[in-house]
């Protein structure tokens, strides 16, 4: 595929990604995930807290609940538990992802990580890079 149309594509997944973001119930961050392979999405995802809890991120100090699931993490998990395969695939999140997610990512065996805002603590970023996962940037808002 010639570069001009990836960009065109990858552009219209993040958009996807931040209208699923809309999804989360979290105040402070509202996060969305897309997993793309084959022009096919295989899975999505958004950050919030796992099935069956109450839909309440944050503490009363507005700090986040330690056990809310990341955009990525759902969207990795929903393909697991699916018939699919995240191997080759890309994952289009609206913010770069931490060093939690990051490890999943490479295990999930996805291989381009398209992203819009880039997260303060950039040490998941340079997991990825490190294990040769394609990082792309692009400015959506």
């Amino acid at each position: 595929m010639n570069k001009e149309k990836q960009q065109k594509l990858d552009e219209r997944y993040l958009k996807m990604a931040h209208i699923w973001a809309e999804n989360s119930y979290c105040k402070r961050r509202k996060v969305g995930a897309i997993i793309v392979k084959d022009k096919m999405i295989i899975s999505d995802g958004y950050n919030g807290t796992p099935a069956g809890f109450e839909n309440i991120c944050e503490d009363e100090n507005n700090v986040t609940k330690p056990y809310v699931l990341h955009a990525e993490a759902n969207a990795i998990t929903k393909v697991a538990k699916s018939h699919n395969s995240s191997e080759g695939s890309t994952l289009y999140v609206t913010t770069s992802p931490c060093m939690e997610c990051s490890k999943l990512i490479i295990q999930a065996g996805i291989k381009r990580v398209v992203f819009d805002e880039k997260y303060r603590i950039t040490d998941g970023l340079d997991l990825l890079e490190k294990s040769g996962v394609e990082l792309v940037n692009i400015k959506i808002k």
